[in-house]
């Protein structure tokens, strides 16, 4: 299992959340990702793509502006 950070500082949704899905293509199952972004509509974005696709969301946490989520790949 491989272990990835994404960092999507700076960029407005969607466009974290179609990284995230792209990147989510190239990958195993088990593998997984933190990725950071500091747009204040990635958490409920993430979290609402974790439920729609089954993948894993083990956690959220905010340091400063950014929001890092910990995501496993189903």
């Amino acid at each position: 299992m491989a272990k990835t950070e994404l960092n999507f500082r700076g960029m407005a949704c969607p466009m974290p959340i179609m990284k995230t899905a792209m990147a989510f293509k190239k990958a195993a199952s088990g593998d997984e990702f933190e990725i950071v972004c500091d747009d204040p509509g990635f958490e409920p974005d993430i979290t609402a793509w974790c439920n729609e696709t089954g993948n894993t969301l083990e956690g959220i946490r905010k340091e400063g502006k950014d929001i890092i989520a910990s995501i496993k790949k189903k």
